[in-house]
């Protein structure tokens, strides 16, 4: 598993949590959504994904997948 597909996974089930959570404690569902959306939109401007760069310290990137197999 590469940093990049794991920080997929992670924000897919982020995001599930938060619709449950749209239910029952919407001030908080509201603030996970807005934090998930600044560090996208930090992210598309910069080039530099925060939680991809905090999971690159645990594991690798897939781009050295990709340099392994050739």
């Amino acid at each position: 598993m590469c940093a990049e597909r794991m920080q997929r996974i992670v924000l897919a089930i982020i995001l599930g949590v938060n619709m449950g959570l749209a239910v029952s404690n919407v001030q908080l569902a509201f603030l996970i959504q807005l934090a998930v959306m600044v560090l996208l939109l930090i992210g598309g401007f910069t080039g530099k994904c925060l939680s991809v760069e905090i999971l690159k310290q645990f594991l690798p990137s897939c781009d050295a997948d990709n340099k392994e197999k050739k």
